[in-house]
């Protein structure tokens, strides 16, 4: 149920030795056509990983044909040399299935300003594709990870066509996608033209309002491709929502394994003047590491959700604020609410409401709690 369940692909995940651990750490995702339409999005970080630099000017052509993803690096801020492995190793993979490298989607994760060792890497890229498969999404899936506990793949099948996904990612997860890789796939009949609009209207409401720590990485990708294998030329409106449906999936997922959480923050920001207002404020709420402490402590304490929404220039009067924290109006117009005891912050899900009282807008920002093992687990990170 993931990248291979649309018809006209396969994928292999292996061990090719970048990872100190062992585990799983290439895979190729294998467009088998007849269509090779593709679109992406990637991180608005003006640093930028090699692979992002190479798959940007690979998808401008609206072609590709293949992917290759590898864990155990990320192959940033390694200048020149580090587009040239990128470059060799979309050679690499094309000359195994017979292909062009300018139809060849690169992407990697993990450490940043390391070179990758190419003799293990691009021995992994011939053993991915001799062993890609039908069978093969779950093995892509697992080896695109680097500190995500468990995989992450999606599906849904609307009308005669389906569409799948995996995706990786755990820590840095902020505005411009997050860290994270994302392969989508459909077998319906669509132009890089109708793929890049659904895409980005997709993406702007998933994986764009995941926010867990504010920190935005230098390699996330977001490619969907299309195999046009089932002859289906769906509707735009509905493919938009079928594809939006199954990026949502992924991004509770993502939200759900971020690193150390133990409480996952949906902000609903509503009566906002506009909806980039709405989006502003769900933003500095969600950064708001006192806020992420005291959610994390089981404190509902909404005087620090005022203060974050404080900095933004959102319109809003300062009078007329609302905050609800699992349904319990905490505060009202701008003043104590209801009894902050009534609040019951055991769920590992919590929901904090703001209502700005100034107009018909609003939208959904997704974070998590604060907490030691966060702070533990990327104090370490390189060690």
């Amino acid at each position: 149920m993931s990248v291979t369940a649309p018809l006209g692909f396969r994928a292999a995940g292996v061990t090719a030795g970048l990872k100190p651990s062992g585990q799983p750490d290439v895979a190729v995702v294998l467009n088998d056509g007849p269509s090779r339409s593709a679109a992406a999005v990637f991180t608005t970080n003006r640093v930028q990983a090699a692979p992002v630099t190479w798959t940007r000017q690979v998808v401008q052509g609206g072609r590709v044909r293949a992917v290759v993803l590898n864990s155990g690096g990320a192959n940033a801020c390694t200048g020149p040399a580090g587009f040239q492995d990128t470059h060799a190793t979309a050679e690499h993979l094309a000359a195994a299935i017979s292909d062009s490298a300018g139809e060849i989607a690169v992407c990697s994760t993990g450490l940043i300003g390391e070179r990758l060792p190419m003799d293990k890497l691009l021995r992994g890229v011939s053993a991915a594709v001799a062993e890609a498969s039908r069978a093969g999404g779950l093995a892509a899936a697992d080896a695109i990870r680097t500190t995500d506990t468990v995989v992450k793949i999606a599906f849904r099948r609307p009308d005669g066509y389906s569409i799948g996904g995996m995706a990786k990612g755990a820590g840095m997860l902020a505005p411009g996608l997050a860290t994270m890789l994302c392969v989508l796939t459909t077998d319906a009949d669509l132009d890089p033209a109708q793929l890049d609009a659904a895409l980005r209207t997709a993406t702007a409401t998933t994986f764009d309002r995941l926010d867990t720590d504010g920190c935005m990485s230098t390699n996330d990708t977001v490619l969907l491709m299309a195999s046009g294998a089932s002859g289906v030329a769906p509707d735009k409106t509905e493919f938009t929502l079928a594809l939006t449906e199954v990026c949502a999936d992924l991004a509770r997922q993502l939200q759900l394994d971020a690193e150390g959480a133990n409480k996952m923050i949906t902000i609903e920001v509503v009566g906002a003047a506009s909806e980039a207002d709405a989006v502003t404020v769900g933003r500095s709420v969600a950064r708001n590491n006192l806020l992420k402490c005291a959610i994390g402590g089981e404190d509902p304490n909404w005087g620090r959700v005022l203060s974050a929404v404080g900095t933004t220039d959102a319109v809003f009067q300062p009078d007329r604020l609302n905050v609800a924290i699992n349904g319990i109006w905490v505060c009202r117009h701008g003043a104590p609410g209801d009894e902050r005891a009534k609040v019951d912050l055991r769920p590992k899900d919590v929901t904090i409401t703001v209502d700005l009282s100034a107009g018909p807008h609003s939208a959904i920002i997704l974070t998590t709690d604060l907490t030691t093992a966060y702070v533990h687990e990327n104090s370490a990170y390189s060690t």
